[in-house]
This record gives C-alpha cells, structure tokens and sequence, in this order.
C-alpha cells in the first residue's frame, strides 16, 4: 500500500494540471485567420515600398544619367561659340574655375535645409577641412595639397580647350573618354591595382583610337595638334583622379565640396597673374572688359559648375558608372548637334576610330568580379538547362511506359 500510495498523484497537481490546459483548437485557428490578413497586408506593404524605391531609384539614376551628358554637351558646344567672338582659352578657364568657390556655400546651403542638427558654418568648415589632416587646414597644406590639384585642373580645362580650337567637338569629347584608360594604367601601375586583361584591351583600344584619329587628315597640320591637345587633357585628367585617391583617399560630398572650393580659392589667388601676362604680352587679347561676351562667359561658367555639381554629387550620392556612362554619352551628343547645327561630315576613319574609344571606354566599365560572376552566371545556366532536360528524359520515360503497359506489354529485367 505504502509503494502504491506513492505512485498516486496527488489531486492538486492534476488539478492545475487541468487547468493550465492550452486553448482550444478552434480559438487557434480563429486567432491565426485575425493574424494572417495583417501579415499579408504588411508582406504587401513591404514588397510594394520595394518596387517602388528601386523605380525612384533607376529613374533619378536615368535623371542623372541625362544631366550629365546634357551639361557637358552643352558647355563644349558652349564653348566654340564663344571662340568665335573672344578666343581666349585661358582666361576662359580661368574665370570657369573661379565658380567653384561656390560650390561650398551650395553644399552648406542644402546642408541647412536637408538636415535637422544645423552647424554653423565655421564648424561646418572645419569639419569638413579633416580631409587635409587631422589639424585641419592650415597655410601649408593649403599651398602643399591645394596647389598640385589646382595646376592639374588647370592645366586639364586649358588643353581641353585648346583641342577645341583644333579639332570638332565630337573628336575632342571621344578622346577625352580615354582619361579612363589612362586612370586603370597609372592606378595599375602606382597604386597596385587588380590586373585585369580586360582592361588592358580596352587601354589598347584606347590607344588605337587615338593614332587612327590622329591618322584621319594624314598626320598634319591641325588635326594632329588637336589630338595631341585632347590626349594631353585626358592624361592630366587621369593624373588629377589617381593623385587625388593617393594622398586623399575617398571623401564624402562635404570634403568635396570644400577642397573644390578652395582650389577655386587657389585659382583666384595664386594664378590671376597668367591671364595678365598673356594679356600684356597680347598672346590673349581681350580688349575692354565692356566688350567681353559676358553671357557666353557667365553660362559657359554656369554649365561648368553644374557638371562638376552633378559629377561629384552623384559619385557620392549614387553609383559612379552612371556618371561615366553620362560622361560617355556627350559623345553621340556632341556628333549629332555637329551634324544638325554645323553640318559637319565625318569621315569613315573618324567614325571607327570613336567607336573604337567608346567601345573601350564601355570595356573599363566593367566591374573587377566580372569574370567570376559571369562564370557562375553560365554555370547556373547550364545547370538549369540540365535540369530541364533531366526532367523531359524523365517525363519522356514515363510516358513509354505507360504506353507499354496500355498495349499488354511488360519488360522483363535481365539478370
């Protein structure tokens, strides 16, 4: 008896035992049907912000894409109109890069209306100077990291320039597009970047473009200067870039802003003098500052401003191949305004020869896992279409079999 009163539980065990019994089957069904319509409006929810941002997001990167082709078509067409009034090149990129002091106060003043912890703009300033140092700017690094980037930037928008005076605006903004190739080349040999054969055929391509622009007027007179001229643009261009991720590393849109406009600061101090020797010297002569073609000046400066706005805020803001794919757009740009408003008539050697930098300026486009992504993108597609070929050998052996079976035939395995 004493064993088996110890086997007994006790009543008041089986009682909360009772008790504490889960709900009801129905309640848990009708709980999960009060949950389900909320998830799946949530699932909607979410799904359908989705779409809808990757949308915004693709039509502000076409945005983008079309603003920066149109700005830089617009200010090298800009520019040989000028020319034909006040050909000055100099002073013309001297006074352009004088607005990129603006270009600080433009980032401070979207800064106070985009955001809600507003700083002055001295701190905004020196916050934004740590890109020079950890002590900020002082007047050394001002003239030591300033005055590089400043001559480079310079010297880029002058020969630019001078290659318009040479050449159509449709051959200069082609040879310009090989500052690309020449980025992978110095970045490859000074900064140890990834070899990409690629890329090495794209330069090639580059290159090849080059002497056969060079090639369509015989390798003569203008035509071989202007390209000397383009070229030289696009290597300084490409000298500026890889110095400017060697001593500077990536900055955001801030420290941007603030370096671009300190070197327009930096422009409008230390380099004024050359314009008034090549004025005294009548190497560039302007005349009366009354007679200047001020609004040529002033919307040429203008589109200046807003392509390195567009350049350097989207590099920052959104996927940098837009803005080389915008960069390469000015191309047909410039060759369809050349032949509709200057009535200009390429030649076949011209026309291979930009499609060739073109082509190759699309090759350095691509990205550095594009072999391996490509391989696995065409392993997957051949497992796919192994898969599917398993499960037609698959269907197709039923099916025979069940034909056999309806016609009283039966296999007989062999032993």
């Amino acid at each position: 008896m004493k064993k088996h009163s110890a086997r007994v539980a006790p009543l008041s065990s089986y009682s909360s035992q009772v008790l504490t019994c889960p709900i009801s089957e129905g309640e848990e069904g009708s709980e999960s049907r009060a949950d389900t319509p909320g998830s799946e409006a949530s699932g909607e929810g979410t799904s359908y912000q989705t779409c809808a941002n990757t949308v915004l997001k693709v039509l502000g990167g076409l945005l983008l894409v079309l603003c920066v082709s149109s700005s830089w078509v617009g200010t090298t067409q800009l520019v040989q109109l000028t020319f034909k009034s006040f050909s000055c090149p100099f002073f013309v990129s001297w006074f352009s890069t004088n607005w990129n002091i603006l270009l600080f106060p433009l980032y401070y003043g979207g800064h106070v209306v985009t955001t809600r912890d507003k700083q002055t703009p001295i701190q905004k300033f020196r916050e934004c100077s740590r890109l020079f140092g950890e002590d900020g700017m002082t007047l050394k690094l001002f003239l030591k990291r300033t005055a590089p980037f400043s001559i480079l930037w310079t010297l880029t928008n002058y020969l630019y320039l001078l290659a318009l005076r040479k050449l159509t605006a449709t051959d200069v903004s082609a040879l310009y597009c090989c500052h690309k190739a020449f980025v992978f080349l110095l970045s490859w040999i000074v900064l140890k970047d990834r070899f990409m054969g690629v890329r090495i055929v794209a330069a090639i391509m580059a290159i090849t473009g080059i002497v056969m622009m060079a090639y369509a007027d015989g390798f003569h007179g203008d035509s071989i200067i202007g390209v000397a001229l383009a070229v030289g643009s696009a290597s300084t261009s490409a000298l500026y870039k890889v110095l400017f991720k060697m001593f500077l590393g990536s900055a955001n849109l801030g420290e941007v802003a603030h370096f671009l406009s300190t070197m327009g600061v930096f422009n409008l101090i230390f380099i004024s003098f050359i314009p008034l020797i090549l004025y005294f010297t009548k190497v560039e002569h302007w005349g009366s500052l009354s007679s200047l073609p001020w609004g040529y000046l002033c919307g040429l400066a203008g589109l200046w401003l807003v392509f390195n706005i567009l350049v350097n805020v989207g590099v920052v803001l959104t996927y940098p191949i837009l803005i080389s794919i915008g960069t390469l757009l000015s191309v047909p740009g410039n060759a369809a305004v050349d032949v509709l408003k200057h009535e200009v008539i390429f030649s076949v050697v011209r026309l291979a020869a930009t499609c060739i930098i073109c082509l190759g300026f699309l090759l350095l486009l691509l990205p550095e896992e594009w072999d391996s992504v490509t391989l696995r993108f065409l392993a997957a597609f051949a497992d796919k279409k192994s898969e599917e070929h398993g499960e037609e050998l698959t269907e197709s052996s039923i099916h025979t079999r069940s034909r056999s079976r309806a016609n009283g035939t039966v296999s007989i395995p062999m032993a």
